[in-house]
């Protein structure tokens, strides 16, 4: 048992980097950056965060590398089944619903995963899912997760002032932002904390769903 714990505790860094996600009214982009590093130790420079559950929705991690590979193999296993029972796609709030449940299934060995999903609900408008490690989940405008969050959090809560869900009547959680505003604030977010977090550089991944499909961007970040 000491000896799983001691290899589980030295690779809790493995990925444990940098996503972000803004919804719009009908759009949702996600992005991470391409980094895995353990401690000061930069192990490749091309690893992607970023998991497509379906044509609709895409799943950001951060943290512990075999976690999320786990965690993106049963979600899929899970989404497959779904397909050959009902013959469609699980749309993005039931994957929301999913995962919330998987990682709440595990809440007394959690999965070391820090997750962010987002896509197009039902409506065709842009949502945004944040959880924490045992599956408490909420739908909001805009969010980020791993270690580059402390940077840019502040940054989306100055520039998009999401609206309180507390409100009567309850205001549209998606962002005002047309999709390239919402691409280059994401930019803009990214090239900062690359400046003051080793966690996150190299480059960053973008994807953006929309009712066109799914598209990817690639940026180039600090190297050192």
């Amino acid at each position: 048992m000491s000896m799983l714990w001691f290899n589980r505790n030295l690779s809790l860094f493995l990925s444990n980097r940098t996503c972000v996600a803004i919804a719009g009214l009908d759009y949702c982009v996600i992005a991470a950056d391409t980094r895995m590093s353990v401690g000061f130790s930069i192990l490749t420079r091309e690893h992607s965060k970023i998991f497509q559950l379906s044509e609709k929705c895409i799943l950001a991690s951060s943290g512990f590398q075999a976690d999320i590979r786990t965690l993106q193999k049963h979600l899929d296993a899970r989404h497959k089944i779904y397909q050959h029972e009902h013959n469609k796609q699980m749309s993005c709030p039931a994957m929301a619903q999913l995962l919330s449940n998987t990682l709440y299934y595990k809440r007394f060995f959690p999965y070391y995963a820090f997750n962010v999903v987002g896509g197009l609900d039902n409506e065709g408008k842009g949502c945004v899912y944040t959880y924490d490690a045992v599956g408490s989940y909420e739908r909001v405008g805009y969010s980020s997760q791993g270690s580059g969050m402390q940077l840019i959090m502040p940054v989306l809560d100055n520039q998009l002032k999401s609206a309180s869900p507390l409100l009567l009547p309850a205001k549209e959680s998606a962002t005002s932002l047309t999709e390239s505003e919402a691409i280059d604030l994401i930019k803009d977010t990214f090239a900062s904390a690359a400046e003051r977090d080793i966690y996150t550089g190299d480059s960053m991944e973008l994807l953006v769903v929309n009712a066109s499909g799914i598209r990817r961007e690639y940026m180039e970040l600090k190297k050192d």
